[in-house]
């Protein structure tokens, strides 16, 4: 009942066409009552000689006519209204849902697969279609018919409609019984699917991976071990709906076998009358084709309900990076950054960044330099509040950055990352990503400052020619390089370069020195570095080890120093 009350509160924008198809169900729930009605008022003028006549028996066959269109046209009503409704909010909650990812900070994503958000995100979603379109009109419906039914056959034959409602507290009984040994099943299939297809997406991604080390096989047996679990939950669960559905089936029927036996000895007797006895078995099966009907309404609501609960899971996740009610919006900004004593753990276990503090003035060049797994990333992660530290505090123009807002703090900020991502479309649309109305010379300029424009023009359409998914179609240094141009044309007050060089030839990354020499003193500049030479002219150099700060100064000085940074340019040169 608590999932129903949320999907439906969540659909409420939609109550005008919801009611309206209501308004189609309840008419014909009301329709269905009143065609048994008509035949028995035939048949009970039947059995009066002489008392039905041609015109009598054409009035009510156009009766019975008139009903069963008027019926017909109701539950058009219903059926397409509700699945209109249906629709449409399947598609707001897709988007809720990929809003909700949106706002989650990358911790989140840790131990996430894609392709399983996705397939909460997809397929799980969809299923509330089923819940608002059929499982509920239809309860809705068969209830109304239940109800008016037993308030109906009751005024008949009090006695005779006891005896036929027997079997119901057994039907009721099996579909409880239903619902809690099977409904587990349909939860364990829609994870079970999640997990197929987050399989399915990694395999796909790593295709080039999977054939280059010849892991084929490898992969196809993962991939069909959970076909065979896939197949398995399946099967469970409709043998079981297999065993349900004929048991309902045979209970339901006993009310027939019921009507015919005590009915028909109640007519022996005269204390019943044939008319009495066909309008009984109408109302009847009236009565227990909903009944047997709600075996199914119960499996369309726990698949329903299963994919509810994966999706509220998502819906529900608190992001550990929060914006406050009252943040200040920062149109502009000059660039000072500063660390103030900040310690950051991924996990309880895992001390990632300890007390660091330092300065980066506006107009600086600030290079972090240090082993593998030190914790460089981490700064930059910090700094555009992917994730906020456990304590001290990141400043932006002396101010925490908690306090501003996360769109307008992220719009100060420009930054390259050494796994480059690239969307499928243009090289254009791809350097203009974060630019709206960026124009061409502009976006030639960008490409220009990353040495990027040289490769372009040799595509075969230039800066309209398509990359493919991830960019494909590119090598490592020429991603680099769109991604540099990507951050060179949002042309923010500060710029993070995270191992922007790692991917590009020697005479590349010469040329990048010099679009970056032209940066500098215009933008505050971070940069993570893996080559030594790209960060010579940097105004002060970090050098990191086990998440500490232990060596400060220009380049010159810290290679007099004798430390690590003057033994990591001995390796590196």
């Amino acid at each position: 009942m608590d999932l129903t009350k949320r999907l439906v509160l969540m659909a409420k924008r939609h109550w005008k066409t919801l009611a309206l198809a209501c308004m189609g169900i309840i008419g014909g729930a009301l329709l269905n009552l009143i065609t048994p009605a008509i035949v028995r008022r035939l048949i009970s003028s039947l059995e009066t000689p002489g008392a039905v006549t041609a015109r009598l028996l054409l009035s009510y066959s156009l009766m019975l006519a008139g009903a069963y269109l008027i019926r017909a046209a109701c539950r058009w009503v219903s059926l397409a209204i509700s699945h209109v409704a249906a629709w449409n909010f399947v598609g707001e909650l897709t988007a809720v849902v990929y809003e909700k990812l949106q706002s989650l900070s990358m911790r989140y994503y840790q131990d996430k697969q894609t392709g399983e958000l996705m397939s909460r995100m997809i397929n799980d979603t969809r299923q509330a279609e089923v819940l608002i379109a059929h499982a509920l009109p239809d309860l809705i419906s068969n209830l109304l018919v239940i109800l008016g039914v037993a308030v109906l056959i009751f005024t008949i034959n009090p006695t005779l409609a006891a005896i036929t409602l027997i079997p119901v507290p057994l039907v009721i009984w099996a579909g409880g019984f239903f619902s809690k040994k099977v409904a587990p099943l349909f939860r364990i299939n829609q994870q079970v699917l999640g997990e197929l297809n987050a399989s399915a997406q990694d395999n796909i991604s790593g295709m080039k991976e999977i054939q280059a080390f010849g892991q084929e096989q490898r992969e196809l047996d993962k991939m069909a071990a959970y076909c065979r679990r896939y197949i398995d939950v399946n099967v469970r669960a409709n043998f079981a709906n297999a065993l349900f559905h004929p048991g309902i089936e045979f209970l339901t029927s006993m009310g027939t076998v019921i009507v015919v036996g005590v009915g028909g000895a109640f007519a022996m007797r005269g204390s019943m009358s044939v008319s009495d006895i066909i309008g009984f078995l109408m109302y009847l099966s009236l009565f227990y084709q909903p009944l047997a009907i709600l075996s199914r309404l119960f499996e369309d609501a726990q698949i329903s309900y299963a994919s509810a609960v994966r999706v509220f899971e998502i819906l529900d996740v608190e992001s550990d990076v929060k914006e406050s009610a009252d943040a200040a919006r920062i149109d502009s900004c000059k660039g000072r950054i500063e660390f103030d004593h900040v310690t950051f753990r991924y996990n309880l276990d895992e001390m990632v960044l300890d007390d660091i503090s330092f300065k980066a003035e506006p107009g600086q060049m600030i290079a972090v330099v240090g082993p593998t797994g030190v914790g460089k990333t981490t700064i930059v992660s910090l700094i555009e509040r992917f994730y906020d530290p456990q304590m001290g505090e990141v400043r932006l123009d002396g101010r925490n950055i908690k306090e501003y807002s996360l769109e307008s703090l992220r719009r100060q900020i420009s930054i390259v990352l050494q796994d480059v991502f690239l969307f499928n479309g243009t090289i254009a649309q791809n350097i203009a990503y974060g630019v709206e109305n960026a124009t061409p010379s502009q976006i030639s300029e960008a490409a220009k400052t990353a040495c990027a424009d040289s490769f372009i023009s040799r595509m075969p359409n230039g800066y309209a020619t398509l990359i493919g998914e991830r960019g494909t179609r590119l090598s490592g240094g020429q991603k680099q390089r769109l991604s540099i141009a990507r951050a060179v044309l949002r042309d923010t007050p500060v710029l993070i370069l995270d191992e922007a060089t790692s991917a590009i030839d020697m005479e590349t990354e010469l040329q990048i020195q010099k679009a970056i020499e032209n940066l500098v003193g215009s933008r505050t500049i971070i940069v993570i570095a893996h080559r030594l030479s790209t960060i010579m002219r940097a105004d002060q150099i970090l050098v990191m080890d086990k998440g500490k700060i232990i060596e400060k100064g220009r380049y010159d000085e810290l290679i007099a120093n004798k430390g690590l940074f003057s033994r990591l340019n001995q390796r590196r040169a």
